[in-house]
């Protein structure tokens, strides 16, 4: 045989050899595994998987084009750390719907696999048209052009994408109980470590989720001032206001408007209360990723931002009225002895205030009785109280703070 021959025939052979193992890598590499995912996500979904809403599809387009997968994953890991923030690691059939995929690799941002109910509608706008008003040290860049010049005039585009990110980990959730036991079970992976590592815990363990109660850890008594004041300038002042008034930049694009801090004496327990539960109802997140350490600082800072005042005594003619307007106006909600437990309580979005763990200055209780809370179920009750009505019960109220609450 001739050396060109050789040559050829060597050509010959490397191209089959090269065009059979790229047909075996793409087989093994590409078919294969999607096969058997396919098989996966077929056998452990739910039988009717809730998908996306016409304006939530529309918002899926948005993320992608805006490139908001470049900074946030959508992909809870077999890791503890992820669980332990975020929740049970993603299953195969909760992105079914997605093509292509927007998993992302990066997390600049926080992982979003779990944010539908993590955050008020308008907290995610007022996050999306200008990110450091709401989040101080946020390196997340403005979409505006989604908005009509504010915060509180989304567009279309601006409203189809928070649809889509409150469609994330949906579906997971409404599957419920009997879907994690349909998923176990089709698993059948029962001796697999990691695999099962998706059913364990809380599907949304999200930091920032809020609850309406629970448990609450004891908060250390010793705690750092200067911590504390870090703390309350990073995240805080940025809705509160450097002095706790509700004044901060993001403020005015929140509602109800974050609560006057200055004005209000809180008991250690209602603070530890909101940092670790949140706010329902309102913009206030919870803050369960914090140490214990940390949030024992911000609760000594936040109750040294309420400056002692002297507040005037209830004329003696009036000291029988307010226990009457009380139990007449105020008790369904609040509670007959002020512990936010009234009977209409647990029907409200946002839980009524508890007067045994904090106490609002005289003049914010009669304000708040003459102009009520702009989205929230206090109502103004100056067209049903007289002057004399509202101070009395403004007095009342303030009486039912315990002291040794702290």
């Amino acid at each position: 045989m001739s050396a060109g021959r050789a040559v050829g025939k060597a050509y010959l052979v490397a191209s089959v050899a090269g065009v059979f193992f790229f047909a075996m890598s793409v087989g093994l590499l590409g078919v294969w595994p999607r096969r058997i995912i396919d098989a996966q996500t077929a056998a452990m979904s739910p039988a009717h998987p809730l998908g996306l809403s016409d304006s939530a599809r529309r918002g899926r387009a948005i993320y992608g084009r805006e490139g908001c997968a470049y900074c946030h994953t959508q992909q809870i890991r077999y890791l503890h750390t992820d669980m332990t923030r975020f929740g049970a690691p993603t299953l195969a059939w909760e992105t079914r719907f997605d093509y292509p995929h927007l998993w992302g690799t990066r997390r600049i941002g926080p992982d979003l696999s779990r944010t539908a109910d993590t955050r008020s509608a308008d907290w995610h706008f007022a996050h999306l048209f200008a990110p450091r008003s709401i989040v101080a040290r946020s390196v997340m860049p403005s979409y505006q052009a989604l908005f009509d010049g504010a915060p509180d005039r989304p567009r279309q585009e601006a409203r189809d994408l928070l649809a889509y990110l409150e469609s994330l980990g949906r579906a997971r959730e409404l599957a419920g109980p009997e879907g994690e036991a349909h998923a176990r079970e089709a698993c059948n992976c029962a001796d697999d470590e990691m695999l099962q590592m998706a059913f364990d815990g809380p599907v949304n363990a999200h930091p920032a989720k809020t609850r309406r109660s629970g448990e609450v850890p004891a908060l250390p008594e010793s705690v750092d001032r200067t911590r504390g004041q870090e703390l309350y300038g990073d995240h805080c002042a940025s809705c509160h206001g450097p002095t706790g008034a509700g004044d901060g930049p993001g403020a005015a694009s929140l509602r109800p408007r974050p609560g006057n801090l200055a004005e209000h004496e809180y008991s250690d327990r209602r603070l530890a209360e909101a940092l670790w539960h949140g706010v329902a109802g309102t913009a206030m997140p919870a803050w369960r990723d914090y140490p214990l350490t940390d949030l024992a600082a911000l609760t000594a800072r936040v109750r040294a931002l309420a400056a002692p005042r002297e507040e005037p005594a209830l004329p003696t003619h009036l000291t029988d009225i307010g226990a009457r307007v009380y139990a007449a106006n105020c008790a369904q909600c609040h509670g007959v002895d002020g512990d936010g437990r009234g009977s209409a309580a647990d029907a409200l979005p946002m839980a009524p205030t508890n007067f045994h763990t904090q106490r609002p200055t005289l003049d914010h209780s009669l304000r708040i009785l003459r102009n009520g809370v702009d989205g929230t179920p206090m109502a103004p009750w100056n067209g049903r109280l007289g002057v004399d009505e509202m101070l009395a019960v403004a007095h009342y109220v303030r009486a039912f703070f315990e002291e040794g609450s702290r």
